[in-house]
């Protein structure tokens, strides 16, 4: 009678340790796996291109003799950026990313020790007009060695007439000149709502006419945009934000580069124009 208790204790002991083992089987089957991730989610960002500068690409047509005088005297410098959205920064990442901000870093390492500032004047929407209005205000007033005139990408975007804008450039540029300071004009950027206007062409070739009759350098940045299109076959989203108009962190950097390439050259320049009186302490 024992013997049979025992052995149908036991009986019931195996089967129900049996179901334990067996509820244990799809809890381990549950438990997290690690999952292999492909290769191309974890492989770093493509590195932008290289900004490639050279000094015969960007030179300008007349050297910077107020600039090489301050050069050579150890003096400080003040340059101030006058322009529209692409010199206010639209489309860069920071203020940090403009390419006012960049060419203070590009010069710093063009004349190391020299105290170079580089002052943002630019405003979003503005054309040449408004401009000349804030021209005493916001650029005469600083007393500026070097003004850089970025100029003509919004009126051409607005189908502005191209002639009227010779007359307003002639006269910012003599009130600057008379100022004492170097003037060197910007023109429009190469991007896909730009070309697309009927007269770019005709504002590119008005901008550099003024500059070459007021004897002013001229960065040419439609050119070097489109050189970055078309010779070296950079899409457009290397090189402008997606509106299709403003450039980006990349080509504010590399237009800061070129603008330090040229200033240098124009500056450091051999020529007689730039012997002459010291320029008085400010």
């Amino acid at each position: 009678m024992h013997r049979q208790l025992f052995l149908r204790r036991a009986a019931i002991f195996a089967v129900a340790a049996t179901a334990g083992v067996v509820a244990l089987v799809p809890a381990r089957a549950q438990a997290p796996r690690l999952i292999a991730t492909p290769a191309a989610l974890t492989s770093p960002a493509p590195r932008p291109p290289a900004c490639l500068i050279a000094a015969g690409q960007v030179r300008f047509d007349v050297p910077l003799v107020r600039m090489a005088r301050l050069l050579a005297s150890g003096q400080p410098i003040k340059i101030v950026a006058l322009g529209s959205s692409s010199t206010f920064g639209a489309g860069a990442s920071t203020s940090a990313a403009s390419y006012p901000s960049r060419l203070a870093e590009e010069l710093s390492r063009h004349f190391p020790g020299h105290e170079i500032t580089v002052l943002n004047r630019g405003v979003n929407g503005e054309e040449a007009s408004n401009m000349l209005a804030r021209l005493d205000t916001a650029v005469i007033a600083e007393k500026p060695d070097l003004v850089l005139w970025q100029v003509g990408t919004n009126s051409v975007l607005r189908g502005k007439a191209v002639p009227p804008h010779a007359s307003v450039l002639h006269e910012g540029l003599a009130r600057l000149k008379a100022t004492g300071a170097d003037v060197v004009l910007i023109d429009p950027q190469y991007a896909p709502r730009v070309i697309a206007k009927p007269n770019i062409d005709d504002m590119v070739s008005l901008i550099a006419a003024v500059a070459k009759a007021e004897h002013v350098g001229l960065l040419h940045r439609f050119d070097l945009m489109r050189h970055w299109y078309q010779s070296e076959h950079l899409p457009f989203e290397t090189f402008v934000s997606p509106d299709g108009v403003h450039m980006n962190d990349w080509s504010y950097a590399c237009l800061a580069k070129a603008l330090g390439v040229a200033i240098a050259e124009a500056a450091l320049r051999p020529t007689a124009t730039v012997i002459g009186p010291q320029i008085a302490p400010r």
